[in-house]
């Protein structure tokens, strides 16, 4: 294969993969003797990222290898064809996941004990379940709890080849300005102090107001005795049969 095919096929398969392709990935795609060497390939990779210079696209080197995609700029005009909205995520959701990022290994203790309010679970399990973050080891402290670390698809989620890339970042003061540098979707302030506690519940019984005046006095009537009233005597005593058979015999 000459140089344009080698970059035809390299541009191709990123495209088809739809994910970050490694160079010893992209490699093992051409056949045995045609296959270049993975220098050629890097190579190859830096010209096409030079002749996307001021297009849409443009190829970026991430945790797990290189990358094709749409420009920020042209993302935002394209958003029209994602129909689903992204998910919105909590601040607290975001400045837990930064403090993981940045002081990695970190105990959910610690990141309470730092943020000043408690880590709810649903935090800790959405982070694990977008693989953001991992069970790293545990702390070598009575209860041994959990250490949590970032993993490469958190690096590749966010557009970064290693954690050194990371911007800079003093405090949680800092958020905003760590926001805008990762391109991070708008958040979702914190409505409730336990964000476990779903806030739409309906509530099955609801105190109705009653009109009037609260002071006024309520007022019982008495009902009659059902015995007395209806000559219903009770089926253990058997009175009301015998005074059925005098009657009757009178």
């Amino acid at each position: 294969m000459d140089e344009k095919e080698i970059k035809y096929f390299i541009e191709a398969a990123l495209l088809a993969a739809g994910r970050p392709l490694s160079i010893d990935q992209l490699h093992s795609l051409f056949d045995g003797r045609s296959a270049p060497a993975k220098a050629d390939i890097r190579k190859t990779i830096a010209t096409l990222v030079e002749e996307y210079e001021g297009t849409g696209i443009t190829i970026t080197e991430v945790a797990t290898g290189f990358r094709i995609q749409v420009t920020a700029v042209m993302a935002e005009q394209l958003h029209k064809l994602w129909e689903d909205r992204p998910p919105r995520y909590s601040r607290a959701l975001f400045e837990t996941l930064a403090l993981i990022a940045y002081r990695q290994p970190i105990t959910r203790g610690e990141i309470e004990e730092i943020r000043g309010v408690s880590v709810s679970a649903n935090i800790v399990r959405t982070l694990l379940e977008r693989d953001w973050v991992r069970i790293v080891g545990h702390r070598d402290v009575p209860g041994r709890p959990e250490m949590f670390g970032t993993t490469k698809s958190f690096l590749d989620y966010f557009g970064l080849k290693k954690l050194d890339d990371l911007p800079p970042l003093a405090d949680l003061s800092d958020w905003e300005s760590l926001r805008v540098q990762l391109n991070l979707p708008d958040v979702e302030e914190d409505l409730a102090a336990d964000p476990d506690v779903p806030s739409d519940v309906p509530v099955l019984y609801p105190e109705l107001e009653v009109e009037g005046n609260e002071d006024e006095e309520l007022v019982v009537s008495e009902w009659p005795d059902p015995v007395e009233s209806t000559g219903i005597v009770s089926l253990e005593t058997g009175e009301g049969d015998d005074d059925k058979d005098a009657s009757a015999s009178g």
